[in-house]
């Protein structure tokens, strides 16, 4: 496709660039429109390209021949990517920007007119890029990305699943605890073989299952209807073909986790879990391996840290990559994650809290995740979710031990600082001297000094 075009009125408000070798490009599914840097008279030129290899490839010696050094992006959907890996490969640097970037410029919104509202943001540097891990980094966070989307599948599956066996009042969700556990799993697949008894079904008790066979068997006793039968026998289908597509993605992560894995850490031996107890967990579950290809990639153990197993630590290191000096601080870092309070003024008052949507809420939403799961635990971080959740609500303790994790990552991935849990006693007395000192800061303000009890005289 060619056409190249004078620049139109859009984009001609005067503003003073600070970079001059930059372009803009507005991505589409079946064609880019790409502006130039401006030229001695003025002027901006704009040309139009297919978005077939060739007319990337074209696009790209354009943009060399004109010596840009930048070029600036709106992330629509996936089409942006081709384009953006080409700039990278090479050597253009490609800044990918959020299309809510362009929602409210004046003017007629155009392809044509996008794009030179991208150049001109750009060169005046008004323009903030996404993150984006490049190179192996970036391969590993697309693979972790899809296997995200078969896990929801997967999930999806599951509740097909306990949707039939609801539907015939079989409740093997309150016979057992996890559906989808040894025991769980043992009595569906009996069900879509053809057993209907439930004291057979209940003898597939797992010996660590808390409820004994004649509890379980009162939840067993179905109508057995064809129909929801056979929803079931396909749910389960669905789940094993799933199941085995997750388990390729497991091994085609570990494979590019490994080459990512430094000569001399490949033959070191993995330092043991800092906790037996989770140490057992990961065992069980089969996640020791995981943990040391993650330990032998970055040179530390993110599953140290209370709350975060090893699929975590692995999302998260696909997500921000193992280089985390990009956010200068760890407040630059939470704030990224949208983990620290938005606060905006306008005219001296606060305004309505709302979400920017500038941020990674994906990896916002595993620390969350990981902060919950450490509710009930007899951890310094388990007390002060406990706290915060007594005093305002659980939404607001996963918020504010989220941003904790975060900072913990941060600091480790930083600067190697090893975890260290002091424990739920250590936090309790942390937490009575700062009652107390507010107590007695109060009681100062009033005139009054507090007296302990054991002190006071009997009268």
């Amino acid at each position: 496709m060619t056409g190249t075009r004078k620049s139109s009125g859009a984009g001609r408000i005067k503003l003073q660039p600070s970079r001059h070798a930059v372009a803009g490009i507005d991505v589409g599914s079946t064609e880019h429109w790409v502006c130039g840097p401006e030229q001695d008279d003025g002027e901006r030129e704009v040309q139009r390209f297919g978005a077939t290899t060739p007319e990337l490839n074209r696009m790209l010696m354009w943009l060399q021949e004109r010596g840009v050094e930048s070029v600036a992006m709106e992330s629509t959907y996936v089409y942006w990517i081709p384009a953006y890996e080409l700039l990278e490969a090479a050597g253009i640097e490609a800044v990918l920007v959020n299309a809510r970037t362009l929602k409210n410029v004046p003017g007629r919104k155009t392809d044509m007119a996008d794009c030179q509202w991208l150049q001109l943001l750009h060169a005046c540097g008004l323009l903030r890029g996404s993150f984006r891990p490049s190179g192996p980094l970036g391969r590993l966070r697309a693979l972790t990305r899809e296997r995200v989307s078969y896990v929801e599948n997967q999930t999806r599956c599951v509740h097909h699943m306990q949707k039939a066996l609801d539907q015939m009042n079989v409740l093997v969700h309150r016979a057992v605890t996890d559906m989808t556990g040894t025991t769980g799993m043992a009595i569906i697949r009996a069900i879509v073989a053809g057993e209907r008894d439930p004291l057979r079904l209940a003898a597939m008790r797992d010996g660590r299952c808390g409820h004994s066979e004649e509890q379980i068997a009162q939840f067993l006793t179905g109508t057995w209807h064809e129909e929801h039968l056979f929803n079931l026998a396909m749910a389960l289908r669905m789940y094993d073909h799933v199941s085995a597509i997750i388990v390729e993605y497991d091994t085609q992560l570990d494979v590019e986790l490994k080459l990512l894995q430094p000569e001399e850490r490949a033959s070191e031996p993995c330092p043991s879990h800092p906790k037996l107890a989770k140490a057992r967990k990961l065992k069980a579950n089969g996640e020791l391996a995981l943990r040391e290809t993650l330990w032998r990639a970055t040179g530390v153990d993110l599953t140290s840290i209370d709350g975060i197993g090893p699929e975590s630590a692995r999302t998260i290191l696909t997500e921000i990559g193992f280089d985390i000096a990009k956010f200068p601080t760890e407040k630059h870092f939470v704030s990224w994650l949208r983990l620290c309070p938005r606060v905006a003024v306008s005219g001296g008052k606060p305004l309505k809290k709302r979400a920017n949507g500038m941020g990674a809420s994906r990896l916002a939403a595993v620390f969350r995740s990981a902060a919950v799961a450490v509710r009930r635990s007899s951890t310094a971080l388990g007390a002060a979710y406990r706290h915060q959740a007594a005093r305002h609500s659980g939404s607001r303790a996963a918020f504010v031990i989220a941003r904790k994790l975060a900072t913990l990552v941060y600091r480790m991935l930083r600067f190697g600082a090893e975890y260290v849990d002091d424990g739920q006693a250590a936090y309790e007395a942390r937490h009575q001297q700062r009652r107390l000192a507010g107590l007695t800061r109060n009681a100062a303000e009033l005139g009054l000094a507090l007296v302990p009890q054991q002190s006071m005289q009997p009268t």
